[in-house]
């Protein structure tokens, strides 16, 4: 496991992007203007920039629901923020694909954009088994104060899984994925 660096950020101060029900607002890290710090724990062994699949376990113990989504843009990159209630540490792949695939279905689903990431979280629960409301926002949450992204969805939780997409102007952009803490969140960046 990767070192802890402490990361500060404007906004609600814990990954650097303000919202306000369910829409966007882009708000870059920014250390002098916030006094609080989130806890940005690296659970992937290389958090350089890439444009191949990136993977991580979750912990045993996880059990987590997708409860907020937000998406903004910061200097250099977009940010995409899954917010989780539960218990433990998510785990993940992250990766382009040609189409966004439902998973359990094999329905084709609509994501605006040139190109698509697909973000797979782990260890995840249903509300009933997590006893935390899922979000309940614009999905797909529409891009806006964003370079890259055009929207964020979340196409539901199938054994364990939460598949999510994020669709790009642009492919062949590249991301890390990485997740903080209080609250637990996973956060994908892509380069602009």
């Amino acid at each position: 496991m990767g070192g802890v660096l402490a990361l500060t950020g404007c906004g609600d101060g814990s990954d650097g992007l303000a919202t306000t029900s369910g829409s966007v607002t882009t708000a870059p890290v920014d250390s002098a203007t916030s006094g609080s710090a989130a806890t940005l724990m690296s659970t992937t062994p290389n958090t350089a920039w890439s444009t191949d699949p990136q993977r991580a376990d979750a912990s045993d113990d996880a059990r987590l629901t997708v409860s907020g989504l937000r998406v903004g843009g910061q200097d250099g990159y977009d940010r995409v923020v899954y917010e989780l209630g539960g218990t433990g540490v998510p785990g993940w792949s992250v990766r382009y694909v040609d189409l966004a695939v439902q998973e359990g279905s094999g329905d084709v689903i609509p994501v605006a954009g040139e190109a698509i990431l697909e973000v797979l979280i782990t260890g995840s629960g249903y509300p009933f088994d997590t006893g935390v409301a899922e979000y309940d926002g614009p999905n797909p949450l529409p891009g806006g104060g964003s370079e890259l992204v055009t929207e964020a969805r979340i196409s539901g939780v199938f054994e364990g899984t939460t598949q999510a997409f994020i669709g790009l102007e642009s492919g062949g952009h590249p991301f890390t994925v990485s997740t903080l803490s209080d609250p637990t969140r996973l956060v994908v960046d892509i380069e602009h």
